[in-house]
């Protein structure tokens, strides 16, 4: 029962962003009626509704083709929104500096106007002289035709009638009427949309602040859309970075100092991050030339069927002691027989999965446990089952994908933990969040007698968007004192 007035909170909260990124990008900037409106306007509707499409698709295993359509422009819109709701909150704070800045040219403009003033008057006094001048001289002609020509002729020149006399531009009186019939009809136009600054005559403030929505939306808008492309580059374009990292081990025997593992997660390939990206990913690991590379989780979303031939390349990762896997929480979206079916493609990969198990290396132990999510389709962790009964006296490597586990490797005496999960928060400022939720963000750090280190992933889920969280790969320097 608590999860419907969540769902309905957050159901909430999304549609009020949509409807803010709506106001202040569409109603604000653009004419009612006009033809960018019309189209704005749906596709603020419908680019929320396939992102939500396109994870239901995911989790409903639907055929790929259909999870691609829906997933690409809607997930990009999640990043994209994001940013857009982030650079408009900035704008509110420049909307009123702007209209304060283009009110005070006006009044500058105005007081220029104003200084003119006296002499369009004298002009205005000039012709109205003149045209007392052209009256009376007019009338005194008059009178002495009208003496000329006697009764008759004045009887005619009764029944005449007189051209009418027209002042000359400078006075301006002759177009009154127009003037005013015109600022009529912009009153009408006025208060026909008074709500709606776009379709409002321009002219004074509402030329003002729809100037200022126009530039804040415009600006927003580049800020947002650079944000998105930046940080998608970052995880479509160009291979995640390498990271060398040396972590000291007091078990380590002097034999196994310099011992180097390639620790790569949160891969995520699904209907966005493809063969190409794992292909990316493998290339760069090999070109460390790693003695031991270790997957420690969520490797894929969806189904061997959906993401097998993605996964491939994985089958070229080369290493003298081998590849290892375990799981992580995505594995397991697809329930208990789902994440079997990838652990037996994983080992026809020639891939080594570690369920809740340990292998002797020279030098050391290597541990795996399967993610805390297994707990829901009946495959738990079980910490005693992969480090009980082993010799305390050796070194221990534990791979686990989540970072939280961190306090049963120390009740268990592990020497280092590698973990993945957080990517690192993956795109500021969700990285707070992620922060909070997780003992370590990224990073190494130590526990007890435990060291603990979390990579940001290689890949990205949702959005293929990094933003002050760049995927990496990291390679694990092993160290021993007695080197």
């Amino acid at each position: 029962m608590v999860f419907v007035p969540i769902a309905i909170g957050m159901l909430l909260l999304v549609a009020g962003a949509h409807w803010y990124v709506w106001r202040r990008l569409v109603r604000d900037t653009m004419r009612r009626g006009g033809w960018p409106r019309r189209l704005a306007t749906p596709a603020v509707v419908l680019l929320p509704l396939m992102a939500f499409a396109a994870v239901a698709s995911e989790r409903a295993g639907a055929p790929m083709p259909v999870q691609q359509a829906l997933g690409w422009p809607g997930l990009m819109w999640l990043a994209l929104l994001l940013y857009l709701l982030l650079a408009l909150a900035v704008g509110e704070l420049v909307r009123p500096v702007l209209l304060r800045v283009l009110e005070r040219r006006a009044r500058r403009a105005g007081g220029g106007a104003g200084a003119a003033a006296p002499v369009a008057e004298a002009e205005r006094e000039a012709a109205v002289a003149a045209l007392a001048q052209q009256v009376a001289t007019a009338e005194a002609a008059d009178e002495a035709a009208a003496e000329a020509g006697g009764g008759a002729s004045g009887g005619g020149g009764g029944t005449g009638t007189k051209a009418p006399l027209r002042l000359g531009p400078a006075t301006g009186l002759g177009d009154e009427g127009a003037a005013g019939s015109g600022g009529s009809a912009g009153s009408a136009d006025g208060r026909a949309d008074a709500g709606d600054p776009a379709a409002a005559p321009v002219g004074g403030d509402v030329s003002r602040r729809l100037f200022v929505a126009r530039t804040v939306a415009i600006g927003a808008t580049a800020v947002a859309a650079g944000t998105v492309a930046y940080g998608a580059y970052g995880v479509l374009g160009r291979a995640p970075k390498v990271k060398n990292v040396t972590v000291p081990l007091t078990k380590l025997p002097a034999s196994a100092h310099g011992y180097r593992i390639a620790v790569v997660s949160d891969i995520h390939l699904g209907p966005v991050l493809g063969r190409g990206h794992t292909q990316r990913i493998v290339d760069t690991i090999n070109a460390q030339r790693p003695d031991l590379v270790a997957i420690v989780g969520d490797l894929v979303d969806g189904s061997v069927d959906h993401l097998g031939t993605a996964a491939e390349p994985l089958g070229q990762l080369a290493a003298p002691d081998g590849t290892y896997f375990v799981t992580g929480n995505h594995e397991y979206f697809t329930g208990a027989e789902g994440a079997g079916e990838w652990l037996d493609h994983l080992r026809e990969l020639g891939l080594h999965p570690l369920e809740n198990a340990r292998t002797e290396l020279s030098g050391f132990d290597l541990a795996g446990v399967n993610d805390v999510s297994g707990e829901d389709v009946g495959r738990a962790p079980d910490f005693a089952r992969a480090l009980g009964d082993r010799d305390t006296s050796r070194a221990s490597v534990l791979l686990a994908h989540q970072p939280v586990v961190i306090h049963d490797a120390v009740d268990h005496g592990v020497d280092l933990q590698l973990s993945g999960h957080t990517h690192g928060g993956q795109m500021w400022p969700v990285t707070y969040i992620a922060e909070a939720a997780n003992p370590t963000l990224a990073g190494l750090e130590r526990y007890g007698d435990t060291q603990l280190y979390v990579t940001r992933g290689a890949g990205a889920w949702g959005p293929p968007v990094r933003v002050g969280a760049p995927s990496d790969i990291t390679l694990v320097r092993l160290a021993s004192p007695g080197a």
